[in-house]
């Protein structure tokens, strides 16, 4: 019979919570030593994230509301209509983003790489943004992302 491992927060202790672009980043699951890491992520109505690809693959799984998740294939544009309990997959160097087009905050766990959760904590804001990203702020993001092996293509 096959072990498996069962990882829980400790009693009391909080998720690492960051702010990208917006959207609230919950740092979920590091496991050292490996390239694994689990983020929950909320993505308030009406909020995006830029079209992007990255060396790394990436697993969303919705957990609340619904998500429009733009990729793009071989075949060429693709839009999914994900909502809770919707798995799905972007594969390394895919360009990709998603929004919130419903009238409800989305919710979704991602599986990330070492580079996108270290881009998350590093430069994601530790407080609430007041208002709507910026050309400023958005124009920062995009530079810090290079450096994380991240190409982000249109704001």
């Amino acid at each position: 019979m096959m072990s498996n491992s069962f990882v829980k927060m400790h009693g009391g202790e909080e998720a690492k919570r960051f702010f990208v672009l917006g959207d609230r980043v919950e740092r979920r699951l590091r496991i050292s030593g490996t390239w694994l890491n689990i983020f929950d992520v909320t993505v308030p109505s009406g909020s995006r994230t830029p079209k992007h690809a990255h060396a790394s693959p990436e697993v969303f799984r919705i957990l609340e509301g619904s998500l429009t998740i733009w990729r793009l294939t071989d075949n060429g544009p693709e839009e999914i209509e994900a909502s809770a309990g919707d798995i799905v997959t972007i594969p390394p160097f895919m360009v990709h983003g998603y929004a919130n087009r419903g009238t409800s905050p989305a919710v979704f766990s991602a599986v990330v790489d070492l580079e996108m959760a270290e881009f998350i904590e590093a430069e994601g804001a530790t407080e609430p943004p007041k208002t709507s990203p910026s050309t400023e702020t958005i124009a920062r993001m995009t530079a810090a992302a290079n450096a994380y092996g991240i190409t982000i293509l249109a704001a």
